[in-house]
């Protein structure tokens, strides 16, 4: 079952090891930092992100912690009043590699163990993250409430005086997806792993469809074949051309078509250009 959630995303810091540079606005793969983390939590049922308003790749809530730049406390508890849902998804805003698989770990595993409150993030060296987490909300309103009273409010207070009064259920981390930009090396390092092999398709569609604003998911494996058969069997030149005509193709088929339309247009160019080099062959 699939767990209803809120999320809070932290994207008001200071950035001190950046220079004071705008952190949540750095530009990783095309997308900025934000955009990136805004994507990992897309199914969330209202999202809030704590720091000035810009444009953002999905429509979000904004607030400002008071006063502003009083720390991630403070800031949580300014996201925190904006919810409604019994889970919140706790996030800060500089998480390159953060994706919905592992946000959907962290709220699976929240689900599954009843007596937990906050389910953290571990990093490979066995760190609690808790600005990569799903903690119920009730508990969490309930601590924030308390250290307000205890300390007449919450600005420059540490994060461990929250998670040390939460009875916590730890999720380990894969080795990227606790990965946060804290500073210009930081950024360098995502770059670089982005452009990898295996990684800058991906990486590059993704980009693609965010500045374009389509939501089609399409089988990329497909149109790469196709690629291949109009360059070998035609011509170099082929390729482009005949993917984009593919593309216009399944565009005129209206909204309805979707990843089908889109399939379909390849499967027969695909099949044409197979033709067209068993032609040549025979020629030859």
């Amino acid at each position: 079952m699939t767990t209803a959630y809120d999320a809070v995303v932290l994207a008001g810091g200071a950035a001190r090891r950046l220079g004071g540079s705008d952190k949540p606005g750095v530009r990783v793969g095309g997308r900025t930092l934000l955009d990136r983390v805004l994507a990992a939590c897309s199914d969330a049922g209202r999202t809030v992100v704590v720091g000035d308003p810009r444009p953002t790749v999905r429509p979000v809530r904004w607030t400002r912690e008071d006063p502003p730049g009083g720390g991630p406390l403070a800031a949580l508890d300014a996201g925190t009043r904006q919810t409604e849902a019994d889970v919140l998804l706790v996030l800060s805003a500089d998480l390159p590699f953060l994706d919905a698989a592992t946000v959907r770990r962290l709220l699976d595993a929240l689900a599954a163990a009843p007596e937990a409150e906050v389910a953290l993030l571990a990093d490979t060296d066995g760190r609690d993250q808790p600005l990569v987490a799903a903690y119920r909300s009730d508990p969490l309103r309930r601590e924030l409430a308390r250290l307000t009273a205890d300390h007449g409010g919450l600005a420059d207070l540490p994060l461990r005086g929250l998670t040390r009064a939460l009875r916590p259920l730890r999720v380990p981390a894969g080795p990227l997806a606790s990965f946060d930009c804290d500073t210009w090396e930081d950024i360098a390092i995502a770059r670089a792993r982005i452009r990898e092999h295996g990684t800058v398709l991906d990486e590059w569609i993704t980009a693609v469809k965010n500045e374009l604003g389509i939501e089609l998911d399409v089988d990329t494996g497909v149109l790469l074949d196709l690629a291949r058969d109009a360059a070998h069997g035609v011509a170099r030149p082929a390729a482009p051309l005949t993917t984009f005509l593919v593309g216009y193709a399944a565009a005129l088929s209206g909204p309805e078509g979707g990843p089908e339309a889109v399939a379909e247009a390849a499967r027969k160019a695909a099949a044409l250009a197979q033709r067209w080099a068993a032609e040549q062959d025979e020629a030859g």
